[in-house]
């Protein structure tokens, strides 16, 4: 078998995702994770290939596996630039990345999303609704989130908004949010950068004795399905995942034929508004 995968195209196109502590062990459970993988599998099942998804902690670990499966291409989430510099010095198979921070992808494809406008959307909707007082939740200070956090600033006109770092875990958090319980009732309004973390959120402000939009607005970021499920339903920062998908496998295609392909591709998003920011 490994003699004939040397030989001959695989079809095989492989999904490598960062297996990070923030998913507690549950990395494919996390709802952008299966929305991705969903529009992955549908955009590689059209072009006649195999996928192939495997948790990873290192970029050997990547090389390795995808070796040992002669995979045609790679597509990749969640690692950070050096891990890719390291990926496209040691191994030859084309591979796209998801959100990555490159100042300039040497022979591969970064397709990201406008993060920036993403958060300056959410900023200027609280802006408009008068919200005097509002805050930002992130577990981080980097990359994605930053440019969330930096366009939320410059949406509500001002460079004084605080971003509350988070812990990762949610019993961590949940703590961290009963010892900061008075700075979330100080404010009208909250960003918080990824969907999970506002679901979250709401739930706590809710097990709290505070009403969502009634007491304080919230908003997330990324549209997940559970968006349309919670009560009250989520105000959010759509990205479209499955155009992102036909364009991470187009480009594959044109890179294993050696095609010169654009390095850094910029989607847009669109803010969608509903019951958790209406007043």
């Amino acid at each position: 078998a490994g003699i004939l995968l040397a030989q001959n195209s695989s079809k095989i196109i492989g999904i490598f995702l960062n297996d990070h502590e923030k998913y507690e062990g549950h990395t494919l459970d996390d709802v952008f994770i299966a929305s991705s993988l969903n529009h992955l599998s549908t955009e590689i099942e059209k072009n006649n290939l195999f996928m192939m998804v495997k948790k990873a902690k290192k970029p050997e670990e990547i090389i390795q596996f995808a070796s040992m499966w002669n995979m045609d291409g790679i597509v990749i989430i969640g690692f950070c630039a050096q891990d890719y510099t390291y990926l496209r010095n040691h191994m030859r198979i084309p591979f796209v990345i998801y959100d990555g921070f490159c100042e300039k992808p040497d022979r591969f494809c970064n397709i990201t999303i406008d993060n920036y406008d993403g958060g300056r959307q959410v900023g200027a909707l609280f802006r408009k609704q008068n919200h005097k007082a509002v805050l930002c939740i992130s577990d981080n200070d980097t990359d994605m989130d930053h440019e969330r956090y930096q366009g939320f600033c410059d949406g509500f006109w001002s460079d004084n908004v605080n971003l509350l770092i988070i812990p990762m875990h949610k019993q961590d958090r949940w703590a961290f949010y009963q010892d900061h319980l008075p700075v979330l009732r100080s404010v009208s309004a909250i960003f918080a950068v990824s969907d999970y973390y506002a679901i979250d959120l709401i739930h706590f402000l809710t097990e709290n004795g505070l009403s969502v939009p009634k007491d304080i607005c919230v908003a997330g970021f990324d549209d997940i399905p559970m968006c349309q499920m919670v009560s009250p339903t989520l105000t959010t920062v759509k990205q479209d995942g499955a155009l992102r998908a036909e364009i991470a496998i187009s480009k594959l295609l044109e890179l294993r034929q050696n095609k010169e392909v654009t390095t850094n591709i910029l989607l847009p998003v669109t803010l969608v508004e509903r019951e958790s920011t209406n007043r």
